[in-house]
């Protein structure tokens, strides 16, 4: 049974929480959280007795194997140094961090400690989109050459994350990150990023719309869309939609979780809807599934002692999309990703 400790107990923790309660192998024994009302209620709703204010206490008093941490950005490189220089397996939060050289700081410092590093980049862990990923590498529609990611909504999602509202980066950092992700899950590595952004909503200080084309090192191409200032019934959120065409067929996974795959003059249509656990609510249950899928992977990493899908060093490349999208954007240029 491997022993965690989770730090952070704010919006997005309790996920976290349900989902290692229902994975064999793995349980949280401690919690930590600077805000004590914040980290009482958790450990009340959990039924977790070992509570700290400090990450460093938490890890020097208790016998844990591994650390999920669920804070903000910039809080991450402080914790996950501070977590392998104990010797402990890390899954951290996205976005992994708000720099790149800090993410490769983070990266180097857990390689040097021989452990394991997992970002928590849940979005290609939704059941819908593993089945399109999985029915991509299987070969069913031949070799892809060209995609659609696209998520548009106009959910309230500041009402839960105010925080949203303040930064002056938003949909890249916050959403597209997911969506750059699956991408590349999808198409493989990226050579060239072009992107556009605006925002519509006056009462936030980033961007809430971006559009981005990218160029893989394939030399195929794909097209992520982002926006949460479209209104239109019904809402989609928080589905990712996708459009995919192979040389052998074409594949599409539409609104309410529909896939529908063509080849040979055959049309094949199948529900792929997440699982709605006792805990999760509608319309997150889609990535609270995800959430058990993602952690459940890490335990399976660290059981055969294999990089998880979603590693530190993988992210590196999520990351640096991320930053050649902002950059194209404020530059009007197209980024070579290598250049970063």
């Amino acid at each position: 049974m491997l022993s965690g400790g989770l730090i952070g107990c704010g919006f997005f923790a309790s996920n976290h929480l349900h989902a290692w309660n229902m994975i064999p192998g793995a349980q949280i024994k401690a919690l930590c959280d600077r805000d004590g009302s914040k980290l009482a209620a958790a450990g009340d709703a959990f039924g977790i007795d070992r509570l700290y204010k400090d990450a460093k206490e938490m890890v020097e008093q208790e016998q844990l194997d591994f650390v999920d941490i669920v804070t903000t950005a910039p809080t991450h490189r402080p914790l996950v140094e501070m977590a392998a220089s104990q010797g402990l397996h890390i899954v951290c939060q996205k976005p992994f961090a708000t720099e790149l050289d800090d993410a490769r700081a983070m990266v180097a410092a857990v390689k040097a400690a021989g452990k394991t590093l997992m970002v928590h980049e849940n979005f290609r862990w939704q059941s819908a989109v593993r089945a399109v990923i999985e029915t991509v590498r299987s070969g069913r529609i031949g070799t892809p050459f060209f995609c659609r990611a696209s998520f548009r909504s106009g959910y309230d999602v500041f009402s839960g994350q105010p925080y949203l509202a303040e930064g002056e980066r938003f949909i890249i950092e916050d959403l597209g990150i997911h969506v750059l992700d699956i991408a590349r899950a999808i198409m493989g590595d990226v050579q060239r990023v072009a992107a556009t952004t605006c925002k519509i909503n006056p009462k936030i200080k980033g961007e809430d719309v971006a559009t981005i084309l990218m160029t893989h090192q394939s030399g195929m191409t794909s097209v992520v869309d982002c926006s949460y200032a479209t209104q239109r019934t019904p809402e989609t959120f928080p589905e990712t939609l996708l459009e995919i065409d192979g040389e052998t067929g074409t594949l599409r996974l539409e609104a309410g979780y529909r896939l529908v795959v063509q080849n040979g003059g055959r049309t094949e249509q199948r529900a792929v809807a997440p699982e709605l656990y006792d805990w999760a609510e509608r319309p997150w249950h889609n990535i609270q599934e995800s959430v058990v899928a993602i952690q459940q992977h890490f335990v399976e990493s660290l059981a055969s002692g294999t990089a998880p899908e979603t590693s530190g060093e993988d992210n590196l490349k999520t990351l640096a999309l991320v930053e050649a999208a902002y950059l194209s954007a404020s530059e009007g240029r197209t980024v070579e990703t290598d250049s970063l």
